[in-house]
């Protein structure tokens, strides 16, 4: 059994910090190997191997089946794959790397000329020595993936071509985990899990998923958390269109993807662009002590754009690293295990681990003694505050939180007001309130009063 993950990592948790590293980067080994497409096999065994660990309801919807403007596909699946030349050589080979073969091609047994056998064959002539990623998920169709240097060598003759696959009625098979909190509001958690052997754009958000579901549920959760395992658009389209009666209960979402690499952190913004996901990440990242970046929305990239739909605009934002399609291992071979490391787990599983920790703790307060300040020396507050701020940065803290604890503003509010680090403010907050001169608000209380009328 791994590790048991703490929700209240701190920077002194190096040792901790590599030991859970070591386990998420032992699960990317694992899960690397299996040859996964947006349905079959692939995709069973990857949430088999997850189910483990984290409590997952496997969905399965059958091909055919209308989901919004699109049809759930047929079910793929592949056995073998190579190009043999004449001397009984494969010059290609799915055993060598599931690359090899363009994500759902069709059955094909031939024999043809390399002029037969050229517009099917891809290359990264950029990258001469990496095999591209391909797809033909909607236009049937069958093709192979090999390095430029590869296509090179290969000469004027007659091969065998193999393509033992298989392209018929089946099902999309999706992993689905909630976990019930104390509030029927949720927090989505999606990423994609339909790509092969592609390290950091595909397994590193699965591991980072899985791990924070595993954190998570050891806990007590204000919110429910529903954690998401689904093939890329089609996976998230899915399951929109099945459970269209629930998403006004999703308050907060992230998608997670590209989370391996040593590149610094990258968060898009939701399509609201000011939704308390969007808040608190750049929170985080403003308090990070190292270079982040926070991008507008845009309507391309992962599943984020089905979930920030027009007709559906959730609170969903992305976190990365390197976006998709910005760095040169992006959908090649060169996206393997030694592009992406423990340490960069470890630090992605910790950044969701503090997002998660703001959403949790973002609650709004009524100052219980609002004329004028309390006097705090003789509650020995201005003492009871530890952590690192100093005894002038603490006071400032107590003192932000009073003056703006009158139910509509929540400690994230107040911490980006005040530019002190929301821990910090927290921390005021909880003081405050043993000695009750803070009490949570209700709804009742945001209700702004209403403004006179001009005389």
């Amino acid at each position: 059994m791994p590790p048991k993950v703490d929700l209240h990592m701190t920077p002194g948790g190096r040792d901790a910090d590599e030991a859970v590293g070591r386990e998420m980067y032992a699960l990317v080994t694992e899960l690397y190997p299996i040859c996964r497409s947006i349905t079959g096999n692939g995709v069973r065994q990857t949430l088999g191997i997850l189910g483990r660990d984290v409590p997952l309801e496997v969905h399965e919807v059958p091909s055919g089946t209308p989901v919004l403007d699109w049809i759930v596909p047929r079910e793929w699946n592949i056995r073998d794959a190579y190009v043999k030349a004449p001397d009984g050589r494969r010059i290609i080979d799915i055993r060598r790397s599931n690359l090899h073969v363009v994500s759902y091609s069709v059955p094909m047994r031939a024999r043809m000329t390399l002029a037969e056998l050229k517009p099917h064959l891809f290359t990264h002539p950029a990258s001469p020595e990496v095999i591209p990623y391909r797809t033909s998920y909607y236009n049937e169709s069958w093709g192979f993936c090999l390095s430029q240097r590869q296509r090179d060598e290969i000469v004027e003759d007659e091969y065998e071509v193999v393509i033992d696959s298989s392209l018929e009625p089946g099902s999309l098979t999706y992993g689905e985990c909630h976990l019930p909190g104390a509030s029927h509001d949720e927090v989505l958690i999606s990423c994609h899990i339909c790509h092969p052997s592609l390290a950091n754009d595909n397994l590193s958000g699965i591991v980072v998923a899985a791990w924070l579901a595993r954190a998570l549920a050891s806990r007590p959760r204000r919110y429910s958390y529903r954690f998401l395992f689904i093939p890329g658009t089609i996976g998230s389209i899915t399951w929109l269109a099945r459970n269209e009666d629930r998403v006004s209960r999703i308050k907060h979402g992230l998608v997670l993807a590209g989370l391996g690499d040593r590149s610094a952190f990258t968060y898009k913004k939701s399509r609201q662009g000011d939704a308390e996901i969007d808040q608190a990440v750049a929170h985080i990242f403003n308090h990070a002590g190292r270079p982040c970046s926070v991008r507008e929305f845009s309507p391309y990239g992962y599943d984020e754009r089905q979930f920030c739909s027009p007709g559906f605009n959730l609170p969903v934002g992305c976190l990365m690293r390197t976006t998709q399609g910005q760095y040169p291992e992006y959908h090649t071979s060169a996206d393997d295990l030694s592009f992406v490391s423990p340490g960069s787990l470890a630090e992605s599983l910790r950044i969701c681990l503090q997002i998660v920790e703001v959403l949790e703790q973002n609650e709004r307060y009524i100052n219980q003694n609002p004329k004028g300040e309390p006097q705090l020396g003789r509650r020995g507050l201005y003492r009871s505050l530890g952590g690192e701020l100093d005894g002038a940065s603490r006071e400032l803290a107590m003192l932000w939180v009073l003056n703006l604890s009158d139910g509509r503003s929540a400690l994230l509010d107040i911490a980006e007001r005040s530019g002190l680090p929301f821990a910090a403010v927290k921390a005021a907050a909880d003081a405050l309130a043993s000695h009750g001169l803070l009490r949570p608000a209700h709804r009742s209380d945001m209700k702004r009063p209403p403004e006179r009328e001009p005389e």
